[in-house]
């Protein structure tokens, strides 16, 4: 039965409409209805992770804020589950503007705060939100010194020039910038030497289970080489496991990120009042 079913899905011509095409369809249409929804009734939050130094891997160097939404049913969902979806379309803009709006008040209301807040390449552009921006750094010149925008590696690529232009107009501030996922893309080296990030993530899929894995050592080492030549910030993302920690750490990784050491949680101990002296 399985065979037949794959046959007549070959069958058809490209483009052709077929019961998996439908299915994925209703599936995005939904998804976009769910977060449109969410958007309208201010049916957000935002997630807090923290990233820690390799060194002394008790001490958080900052943290990363998540963007979520709830369902009908009360229900957090986190980004990756609908982002692809949106990523390209105006609620993206908006759901970026959220993130920026939420990181911003997390940084004013916690001085000693330090935040990296996801974006698109695209959000460049969206007037919102490069006034909430703008307005935020006049309002408290110390937050773009605790600001990190991340950027992935193929959001860059999109608009690579673009990005380089924003990158030198808010560096000027004090703003950082962190590429995300490097390494899952194909940004050629000749790209790579036009933007001056400050921060390499290295793409999760090369540390998960890194300990086990001969070719992702190779990888992920190969590619802290590339960032000690440009001097930049390293972060191993998705470490889960003890080994995991221990093999980046001795491949030279400047900070880790993982739920080795803590999931997402929209109740981060430094926004609790008897917690804010102790904010990353």
């Amino acid at each position: 039965m399985l065979r037949n079913t794959k046959r007549r899905f070959a069958d058809l011509p490209p483009g052709a409409d077929s019961p998996l095409n439908a299915a994925v369809a209703q599936r995005d249409k939904d998804v976009l209805q769910m977060v449109e929804e969410a958007v309208a009734h201010n049916q957000t939050l935002m997630a807090y992770q923290p990233i820690m130094t390799a060194g002394d891997q008790s001490q958080t160097a900052f943290y990363e804020g998540l963007i979520r939404i709830l369902d009908p049913t009360g229900r957090v969902i986190p980004a990756r589950d609908f982002i692809t979806v949106v990523e390209d379309t105006e609620l993206g803009r908006k759901i970026d503007t959220l993130a920026l709006r939420m990181g911003t008040a997390a940084l004013s209301a916690h001085p000693r705060l330090r935040l990296s807040i996801n974006m698109s390449a695209r959000s460049i552009g969206f007037k919102p939100w490069r006034t909430l921006l703008n307005r935020a750094i006049k309002r408290d010149p110390t937050l773009a010194e605790r600001l990190i925008f991340e950027i992935s590696e193929a959001s860059t690529m999109l608009l690579p020039e673009l990005v380089a232009d924003f990158m030198g107009e808010y560096q000027k501030w004090g703003v950082c910038f962190a590429m995300d996922r490097f390494g899952s893309g194909h940004m050629a080296i000749r790209y790579f030497r036009d933007f001056f990030f400050d921060v390499l993530k290295i793409d999760g899929q090369f540390i998960r289970g890194i300990s086990t894995n001969a070719d992702n050592q190779v990888i992920t080492s190969a590619l802290l080489a590339m960032a000690r030549e440009f001097d930049l910030i390293t972060v191993a993302e998705n470490v889960e496991t003890d080994a995991d920690a221990r093999l980046v750490t001795r491949l030279g990784v400047d900070c880790l990120q993982g739920y080795y050491f803590s999931a997402p949680t929209t109740q981060p101990g430094w926004a609790q009042p008897q917690q804010q002296t102790r904010a990353g």
